[in-house]
């Protein structure tokens, strides 16, 4: 349970009470990305943080993207960087496709190559009716949500190589759809079918892609979107009683981004409390 909370959207970290647990404190990594470099979209905050911090642990370079939540940004950047990693992070709104461009742009300026994508950054809002969704908001989720990683993976193939792992960022929703979620579950559905997608035509290439569907997780989007009623009882309807915390999520992302996972392509994999996705 957490305590009633309002933030505007998308949310700040810094805000977020009880903080959020990303892993700072706990995560140990084994050199399992070692010498890698690793794009991910949304790492200021949530799961996409917690990522951060973990491929940063386990060796690799990160460059992340973020909209506007700069505090929160040099937050991340400054855990990377203690882990003895480089960090590049960039702020731009990947809703348009020039931004998802530049993004991958400056991964590929800096470092020459990308071997592990994360596209994780998302927006979601709730409303009880149809007609409260207005057509701009239809169009920002769509274009956020599942447009972007689209752009990024046109944009980021000509830089990777065999070996080379990309991973999207679907959700329980897109198995079970939370009714108020609508224009947000209906994209995490897609990114799993994309994903599976991707497999098939880059396999040839060695290039693996794999997506994550996380059930509820404790981030800044929660408060920042839903009523605070559901804000208190966020994740007590998962078996396990609890929301996850994001560094809860981050050892599937590298067990994805790692060699380990050579012949892992094309799953979705459920981390979700104990509620199914099928």
């Amino acid at each position: 349970m957490q305590p009633r909370q309002r933030q505007t959207a998308p949310g700040m970290e810094g805000r977020l009470r009880p903080r959020a647990d990303h892993g700072e404190e706990t995560y140990l990594g084994s050199a399992r990305l070692s010498g890698k470099v690793a794009v991910i979209t949304g790492a200021d905050s949530g799961i996409g943080k917690a990522v951060a911090i973990a491929f940063a642990r386990e060796g690799a370079d990160i460059v992340f993207g973020y909209l506007d939540e700069t505090e929160d940004a040099r937050d991340t950047e400054q855990w990377v960087t203690e882990s003895g990693r480089k960090c590049v992070a960039q702020k731009g709104d990947l809703s348009d496709p020039a931004e998802c461009r530049r993004l991958i742009e400056t991964a590929a300026e800096k470092f020459g190559r990308i071997d592990i994508l994360v596209s994780n950054a998302a927006m979601q809002r709730t409303h009880s009716k149809v007609e409260d969704i207005s057509d701009e908001e239809w169009d920002e989720t769509i274009a956020t949500n599942l447009s972007a990683y689209f752009h990024l993976v046109k944009a980021a193939l000509p830089h990777m190589r065999p070996g080379a792992s990309i991973i999207g960022t679907s959700s329980i929703n897109s198995d079970a759809p939370s009714p108020s979620l609508m224009p947000y579950a209906a994209t995490k559905a897609a990114i799993a079918n994309m994903t599976a997608s991707l497999a098939q035509l880059l396999g040839e290439r060695g290039i693996r892609a794999n997506s994550v569907a996380p059930g509820p997780v404790w981030t800044p989007l929660i408060p920042s979107t839903m009523p605070e009623e559901h804000v208190e009882s966020f994740g007590g309807n998962t078996p396990l009683r609890r929301a996850a915390q994001p560094a809860e999520l981050a050892p599937v992302y590298v067990l994805l981004a790692s060699d380990e996972a050579s012949y892992v392509s094309g799953a979705r994999v459920a981390v979700t409390g104990g509620r199914p996705v099928l």
